[in-house]
């Protein structure tokens, strides 16, 4: 019987081992193609969301750049380096709360496309939460995150995965 249960164990940690790097650590993503605007989500600042959503800007994928600001006050700048740039303060201040601005600045401005750079353990939720908001394509391209703090990240995104799958069903 322990033997039974010992092996069960060992199971369940292989599949949850494999699910999270799966999900978290190397998530589906897309590469980068034309679109009406790079949207940043927000996050702390060492995950360089931004930075990698101007680059994209730069390199010709989109001509608007627009910053969720989430908790933060900050300003929001007209343009970096040339490229122009919106900002927005989701209500509320979560994944979710980017999700249904995302949808209504797309709505708005006629977006038919948009790439999303969330942070990389966050990206199978993000595709989730903007999905059910809007009918848009979103093409996922995700920015890196520092290796000591991804662990922490994915056991996060479960809790938040299962809060978008079980509790907040919809947008």
């Amino acid at each position: 019987m322990l033997r039974r249960l010992i092996a069960a164990a060992l199971v369940g940690l292989v599949l949850l081992v494999a699910a999270s790097a799966r999900l978290f650590v190397w998530p589906p993503s897309d590469r980068a193609i034309r679109a009406d605007a790079v949207v940043a989500l927000a996050g702390a600042p060492d995950q360089h969301r931004a930075a990698v959503a101007l680059a994209l800007a730069h390199a010709g994928y989109a001509p608007l750049v627009v910053l969720s600001t989430g908790g933060t006050h900050l300003r929001c700048p007209p343009q970096l380096d040339g490229i122009p740039v919106r900002c927005f303060r989701p209500d509320p201040v979560d994944t979710r709360g980017e999700a249904e601005a995302i949808a209504q600045l797309a709505a708005e401005l006629h977006w038919r496309r948009i790439i999303v750079v969330p942070v990389r353990t966050q990206t199978t939720r993000a595709r989730l939460l903007i999905g059910r908001c809007t009918p848009i394509p979103l093409v996922m391209v995700p920015a890196g995150a520092p290796a000591g703090a991804v662990p922490g990240q994915v056991v996060y995104e479960w809790g938040a995965l299962a809060k978008a799958l079980v509790l907040k069903p919809h947008c």
